[in-house]
């Protein structure tokens, strides 16, 4: 199949550039979400696997592999493949009795680098009255919202709000060297990079004295995977919300600090004196604006209070760190480590990515990140998504990601780990759903952080 006009090749931005080259087959850049479907007839599976496929050939974004070129040295762009067949990207498994077992043995499998790298998994139930979905895309080819944009086109369609038209960016001429007018201009800008990416760095090797995370948070290269999945009703987040005060996200970061002390101490590890550093991404895209093509992440780093016995005072020290990391934007601070690799020559990506894939465990423990969903409710073939699980990458040496969306009034946490490392992920699953058990309760007795003072 030929190509459509719409369809053009773009470089790769620095930090898709990044997530390109620091992959390995024991630990793939990809990110997914599992759906979970009613099913209105035995063969709805199917039909769905059918609908997925045909309409994959219409969405441009879909059709773009990722290959190297000459100019920039070691750089990559994503180009429109000649000839492009949905089904190798669409397939449909054995029925299951679990989905999150079989969405973990996926979620191992590295992509295709040889072709447009994004996969969609139909997953029959075996009680015929639902049916699966595991979408996985390369972190390279889009990131979390893009990722959704794509996934929701191969859905059925939807009446959305009508946003207004994006302004095209205005076109600048290409000179072969800088206008001299502007020269003092662009050396107050190299200055002004140059001294934000000295911060950066400063301030991730301040983040890295002190840490005191716990082993069971680390893993070997294993390659293996497991995922879990939670749901929450949203009424309780906001119950806890009005009561204490802070954001919903501030809450539900919160959450994961307690069910890791409670998960912690009922494996036989000690929680105690145990503060992870947690990378909560943050998008830099801005609404109704032309954007350059790609990821655009900074991101803010939390130490997790996991040693504090009182859920209160966790979510105020979590409230009050999210707080300290929004006064001081997306572009300060350790947690903006992802703005460093603008600062990179696209051949130091090539040639760093194998060190730098080993590094993640010195910058953060953790990935706690969040993925906006529209609030229709969305259907494929007619039949209504019910449960809808986030999966966020795994990097080499850590042994859990968490990712959080918000759909239809409730909360769902996807859960990914290394299967070695943490067998007992459905143990943390429970935690979760007991630790904001606990929380509603102390809010219904009238215990809230407003009446106490703010944590420093």
């Amino acid at each position: 199949m030929t190509t459509s006009p719409a369809e053009t090749a773009d470089l790769l931005a620095p930090l898709d550039l990044a997530f390109w080259n620091i992959e390995t087959a024991e630990h793939p850049m990809h990110l997914g979400a599992l759906g979970v479907f009613e099913a209105d007839a035995p063969d709805a599976a199917e039909r769905a696997a059918g609908l997925l496929a045909a309409r994959a050939e219409g969405v441009p974004g879909l059709r773009m592999r990722i290959r190297s070129v000459w100019l920039p040295f070691g750089g990559a762009t994503r180009a429109p493949v000649c000839a492009f067949d949905p089904f190798d990207h669409v397939r449909i498994a054995a029925p299951a009795s679990d989905f999150h077992a079989a969405a973990g043995e996926l979620m191992q499998r590295p992509l295709d680098r040889d072709k447009p790298p994004w996969e969609a998994h139909v997953l029959p139930g075996a009680d015929g009255t639902s049916f699966g979905v595991l979408f996985k895309f390369h972190h390279a080819l889009a990131d979390g919202l893009r990722a959704l944009t794509l996934g929701a086109a191969l859905l059925d369609p939807v009446d959305l709000p009508l946003s207004r038209p994006r302004r095209p960016a205005p076109a600048v001429p290409r000179r072969p060297l800088p206008d001299p007018r502007r020269l003092p201009g662009l050396l107050r800008e190299t200055v002004t990079e140059v001294g934000q990416a000295l911060g950066i760095g400063t301030s991730v090797a301040r983040a890295t004295l002190g840490v005191r995370s716990s082993a069971s948070l680390t893993s070997a290269a294993t390659g293996t995977r497991r995922t879990a999945g939670v749901v929450l009703d949203l009424d309780d987040v906001h119950q806890v919300r009005k009561a204490v005060g802070g954001t919903v996200n501030d809450v539900l970061i919160a959450v994961v600090a307690g069910a890791l002390r409670r998960w912690l101490d009922e494996r036989g590890d000690c929680s105690e004196g145990v503060e992870p550093r947690a990378l909560v991404p943050v998008s830099r895209r801005r609404p109704r604006t032309a954007q350059p093509p790609g990821n655009r992440l900074s991101g803010y780093l939390v130490r997790l209070p996991v040693s504090d016995e009182d859920p209160l005072v966790r979510l105020r020290r979590v409230r009050t760190a999210m707080d300290r990391n929004k006064e001081a934007g997306p572009e300060r601070g350790a947690g903006a480590v992802a703005l460093l690799a603008e600062h990179v020559h696209p051949l130091g990506h090539r040639i760093g990515g194998p060190v730098v894939a080993q590094a993640a465990r010195l910058l953060f423990d953790i990935l706690v990140t969040s993925v906006p969903l529209p609030g229709v409710g969305l259907r494929l073939g007619g039949c209504p998504l019910a449960e809808v699980y986030p999966f966020a990458p795994l990097a080499r040496g850590q042994a859990l990601a968490v990712a959080v969306s918000t759909y239809r009034g409730r909360v769902h946490y996807g859960l990914v780990a290394d299967a070695a490392a943490v067998p007992d992920l459905d143990l943390l699953a429970d935690s979760v759903r007991r630790e904001v058990d606990d929380l509603v309760a102390l809010c219904a007795k009238g215990a809230g952080l407003e009446t106490g003072p703010r944590a420093t």
